[in-house]
């Protein structure tokens, strides 16, 4: 049997030996514990034994980075004083030592989901320990649900989630089981005094195109003057200063290297080889010279890097955002979350009082945000919706997570998927979607690897899989360009590239006989994202402008820019003289033949007319397109039934306002309106949305006529309005709403009746007072429930009076009027009971005259 790791020796010097037995007793009384203490204490190094020396089976801990899985079991076999890969092992992407008597394995999160699709029960396996999952990482996230869901099958299973910051409550409730949280083991150490300077840029520290060079010199010369007074009051002490990202990590540090001699300047980040990046986390002999390491976020709580008493922090981050607009996902560089600085800053006090440096003034920390934004919300979902779905839990139905997948990021990843043939319509994963699942990199590359390996070679294709699923930068945009200083070069992106290849290619079958060339690299990344298959629209001075497929627009500069047709594999957001005025900017494509372009976006493909209502006529024209792209239109006849499409879309856009009204189709309806409103159905509903609800009903005949090309003038509305009057209660239609109302005179007044949709005004009749004298009461509509509004006029039409009621105006206000009219209209009547008067012979005579 295994000999028992040795905890005491293993944990000598760390602080949290300290609660090592609290852990021990919490996981007495629970199969999963959260664990919560500052980086640098040593849990990372401690519970992985600690839950080995209570097992058999193999205990697997993940990292969020390659890097920090790989120095974490270095770390632990060489305290452990065996080697490493016997009982102390790792896997990352692309390389493992691991042997049959392994009982702590380091992995990241990405290794681990994709061996539990394989083994989802995880046989041999009595613990696992997920670390750092306060940074929210995504396959992190997706581990915490999934393995909720085997704890219920297997209740030998053990899992410790730590953490480095006070989240531990969510984690706990996610993890707890039958209703209570996980138990929290909370490890507390004494501070170390920490001195906060703050140093900020005269210059801005980002603009379009990101971190500025002024700011990068900046930070530089900070870092540097800042090492040289610390060498002279601490020789032994190290300076660490973070960075946003790998490029500017390597900016800062040549400037430095530039700016202070005597220093030993390094860089820390994911694309450094492993042997360098080892050698930075084991620290400086004494009589090597003070170190300067420059570092991405890795260093922030993933690694240890020993000795540093001073942290230089440019108080940026990058991380990943997604465009749901442009279909587009990419890392932004954005001010890092005061709780990642917090973090940063403990690294100088990790073994004695230390001092941070912040690039910034206080205000402009004080306004960044709290904490990050964590990685499900913001990136891409397909692979994890891959995950999920060969998992059988789509979208993570059924999971208890700590957050779950935004639905519109999610529906995007889903309509990715079933574009690829990887899920089904209920969101199941199909055959051809488990085999893309076992492919280690993003479904969408997987498809390229699979389907293009045929065409173009497998070797191929798996390079440009390689380039594309490893963060490397094509150099003029050009990833033939980069591919070919790949295959000829010895740095180490090269050699980490290669080995990436070689990995990839043994996913597929081999193809012997089979010609590549670099003429196939557009067709490899057009399989991956056919979506983004683009087409130059426009050149300028400083490039060309490309319409994709998806319907974004975006810059290219560089040889690629004299190019028609281009496969696009890297597209972000940006503004200025790259982007040529798009607001999107293409950082790696190939050039695409036609061939190429046809086969790898046949499903893009459309041939068919499109048929538009415009200048109130039938329009049709008929388009081939990629996409959103356009090939080739002309115009031809539309059939009846395209125009009439066109004519009911035109409809919904923008109402019945596409249609002139004449006088009588307009009276016509705001009669039936009343009706409607004062009796309901049967009369019908003429506003608006009840004559676009009903066009088949009232409007048939009329859509066929314009669907023919009939112009929208030559359209009588007043007869497709009728078809509307209920029967047999048409037959009252005139009588319950007439269009005239006679008056004691003899004249028939036209009656306006109100508005569409105004549920309050009466119908309106305006005449001359003198008509209406032998009228002692108003007359009503609809059967009496509505009286007439008059606007009473003057013998010269003018306004006198508006009434409802003509009894109450006789016996009021009709004395004011015609004492002030009789003198101004001597011979016009004015009796004193105008309600007892008949209209005299003259004013009939001239009420038919002026009548008509």
């Amino acid at each position: 049997m295994t000999a028992a790791f040795d905890l005491a020796a293993i944990g000598a010097g760390l602080s949290f030996a300290a609660a090592v037995d609290d852990l021990s007793a919490a996981l007495d009384r629970s199969a999963a514990v959260v664990v919560s203490a500052p980086p640098g204490t040593g849990k990372t190094t401690l519970v992985p034994p600690l839950s080995a020396s209570r097992s058999r089976g193999r205990v697997i801990v993940t990292q969020p980075r390659r890097v920090a899985a790989r120095a974490a079991a270095r770390r632990l076999a060489h305290l452990d004083g065996s080697a490493l890969g016997d009982r102390v092992g790792f896997t990352v992407r692309g390389e493992r030592v691991v042997g049959p008597s392994t009982r702590i394995e380091f992995v990241t999160a990405g290794v681990l989901l994709r061996r539990m699709l394989d083994d989802p029960g995880l046989d041999g396996v009595d613990a696992v320990i997920l670390d750092e999952v306060h940074e929210r990482a995504l396959e992190t996230d997706l581990l915490i649900g999934l393995l909720s869901e085997v704890r219920e099958l297997r209740d030998d299973l053990s899992i410790v989630a730590m953490s480095a910051t006070l989240d531990a409550e969510r984690f706990a409730a996610v993890l707890g089981a039958d209703g209570a949280p996980a138990p929290i083991v909370d490890h507390r150490v004494p501070a170390f005094p920490l001195t906060e300077r703050w140093t900020p840029s005269a210059a801005p520290r980002l603009d379009e195109r990101g971190v500025t060079r002024a700011f990068l010199d900046h930070v530089a010369q900070t870092a540097a003057f800042a090492a040289r007074d610390l060498r002279r009051d601490d020789p032994a002490a190290d300076v660490l200063v973070f960075a946003p990202g790998a490029r500017e990590v390597s900016e800062i540090a040549r400037r430095i290297s530039a700016a202070a001699d005597g220093f030993d300047v390094r860089e820390l980040h994911g694309r450094v080889p492993a042997a360098e990046q080892d050698a930075v986390v084991r620290g400086r002999a004494p009589d090597r010279p003070p170190r300067i390491i420059v570092s991405t976020s890795l260093a922030e709580s993933s690694l240890t890097v020993p000795g540093v008493r001073l942290v230089v922090d440019s108080c940026l981050a990058r991380h990943p955002q997604r465009d749901a607009a442009r279909g587009m996902t990419g890392l932004v560089t954005t001010a890092a979350p005061r709780s990642s600085c917090v973090q940063r800053a403990g690294r100088a006090t990790r073994q004695g009082p230390g001092t941070v440096i912040r690039c910034v003034d206080e205000r402009t920390y004080a306004a960044a945000p709290v904490r990050s934004v964590p990685e499900i919300a913001v990136a891409d979902l397909a692979d994890a919706a891959l995950l999920l779905a060969c998992w059988g839990a789509p979208g993570g139905a059924g999971l208890r997570m700590i957050d779950q997948p935004p639905a519109g990021n999610l529906a995007d990843a889903v309509a990715v998927l079933q574009g690829l043939g990887a899920v089904e319509d209920d969101g199941r994963a199909t055959a051809e979607g488990r085999a893309l699942a076992r492919i280690p990199t993003d479904p969408r590359l997987a498809r390229a690897l699979r389907d293009g390996s045929p065409v173009v070679g497998a070797r191929l294709a798996a390079e440009v899989v390689a380039v594309l699923g490893g963060d490397l930068r094509a150099a003029d945009t050009d990833v033939a360009q980069a591919l070919i200083g790949l295959r000829g070069g010895r740095t180490p992106d090269a050699r980490r590239w290669r080995r990436d290849a070689d990995r990839l290619e043994r996913l597929v079958p081999p193809t012997p006989g089979i010609r590549s060339d670099l003429d196939g690299i557009g067709l490899v990344i057009a399989l991956a994202f056919p979506e983004r298959i683009a087409q130059r629209v426009e050149r300028s001075a400083d490039g060309a402008t490309f319409l994709l497929a998806s319907g974004t627009r975006a810059g290219v500069r560089g040889a690629l820019a004299s190019t028609e047709w281009i496969a696009v594999a890297d597209v972000a957001r940006a503004g200025g003289r790259a982007s040529a005025g798009s607001g999107a900017v293409v950082h790696a494509a190939a050039a695409l033949t036609e061939t190429q372009r046809e086969l790898a976006a046949s499903h893009l493909a459309t041939d068919r007319v499109e048929a538009e209502f415009v200048g109130g006529r039938v329009q049709a024209r008929r388009e081939r397109r990629i996409g959103a792209i356009l090939r080739s239109s002309a115009p031809v006849r539309p059939t009846i039934e395209e125009g009439r499409d066109a004519v009911r879309r035109a409809l919904r856009r923008d109402g019945l306002a596409v249609f002139a009204w004449s006088e009588a189709a307009d009276a016509l309806r705001r009669r039936l309106a009343l009706l409607r409103r004062e009796l309901g159905a049967p009369w019908p509903d003429v506003t608006d949305a009840g004559l676009l609800a009903s066009l088949d009903t009232w409007l048939a005949s009329e859509l066929d006529t314009l669907a023919g090309g009939t112009p929208v003038g030559r359209i009588d509305l007043a007869t497709a309005v009728r078809r509307l009057l209920p029967w047999p209660e048409a037959s009252r239609f005139d009588e319950l709403a007439p269009e005239r109302l006679e008056v004691p005179s003899g004249s028939r007044v036209r009656i306006d009746y109100p508005t569409v949709g105004d549920d309050t005004a009466r119908p309106v009749v305006a005449v001359k007072l003198q008509e209406c004298f032998g009228w002692a009461d108003t007359p009503r509509l609809v059967d009496g429930r509505v009286p007439v509004l008059f606007h009473l006029l003057s013998p010269a039409g003018r306004p006198l009076a508006v009434t409802d009621d003509l009894a109450s105006f006789w016996s009021g206000p009709y004395a004011q009027v015609r004492a002030e009219m009789r003198g101004r209209y001597p011979k016009h009547p004015w009796p004193e009971d105008p309600w007892a008067a008949a209209p005299t012979r003259w004013t009939k005579n001239r009420a038919a005259r002026e009548s008509g």
